[in-house]
């Protein structure tokens, strides 16, 4: 016979929040799609503004939309967007348990040899987008960020974040969570071969274990401005 866990008095009042948190986030989002703050706006196809659980304790935060996302508005989608969600699996999560966006909510992109590229978004434009992204956590209020590569954590952690280095470490310094760390951007994983791929793999997967346990140890932490 399986019994269920009765849910904390915290989670409880979280569970309560979230029909509000998803009007919010809804009204913000369709704010945002109409977004011209930055030369983005000209060649985009959707704006991408994020997607999960509206007051998820655990937030993924990437850099920006690619290919497969601007045609859809989806965050990760395409095969950074399965690899993320494989490793999840492996952590038992999946997308209704976090919410998952990016610095930047429309594609960086540029012409090279007749082709549309991805490039990383400059200074200015993660600085137009940066009051979406600070309105979009304020309204979920998680416990724990996951910076996924390198300029989602120059913006969100410190800057010249090393992530070969400093990703995995815990920062309690965030104004948008309790805890905030850096991984592995899947992405950056797909560009590796053989035993590279492997181990940079596996790093994604035991960093996000790592948030998942965070989150828990977060819960039993008290909370003075809720009770």
């Amino acid at each position: 016979m399986r019994y269920k866990t009765r849910k904390s008095t915290r989670e409880e009042f979280l569970d309560n929040l979230a029909p509000d948190n998803q009007a919010q986030l809804f009204t913000l989002s369709s704010a945002a799609s109409g977004c011209t703050a930055c030369g983005l706006s000209k060649t985009r196809n959707k704006v991408v503004f994020g997607e999960g659980k509206p007051n998820a304790p655990l937030v993924f935060v990437g850099e920006g939309p690619g290919q497969n996302e601007d045609a859809s508005g989806r965050p990760f989608v395409g095969r950074a967007g399965e690899l993320l969600d494989q490793c999840l699996a492996e952590c038992r999560m999946n997308r209704s348990h976090v919410y998952i966006c990016n610095i930047v909510k429309c594609r960086a992109c540029l012409m090279e040899f007749g082709r549309v590229k991805n490039r990383q978004p400059a200074p200015e434009e993660i600085d137009s987008c940066s009051d979406w992204l600070a309105k979009q956590l304020g309204i979920i209020q998680p416990m724990v960020i996951v910076c996924l590569g390198a300029p989602a954590a120059n913006t969100l952690i410190h800057a010249n974040f090393k992530i070969t280095q400093e990703r995995g470490k815990w920062f309690d310094t965030s104004p948008h969570c309790r805890y905030i760390s850096a991984a592995l951007h899947p992405a950056y994983i797909l560009r590796q071969d053989g035993p590279a791929y492997l181990h940079a793999r596996q790093m994604l997967v035991d960093d996000i274990e790592a948030a998942r346990k965070k989150v828990i140890a977060a819960r039993k932490e008290p909370n003075p401005a809720l009770f």
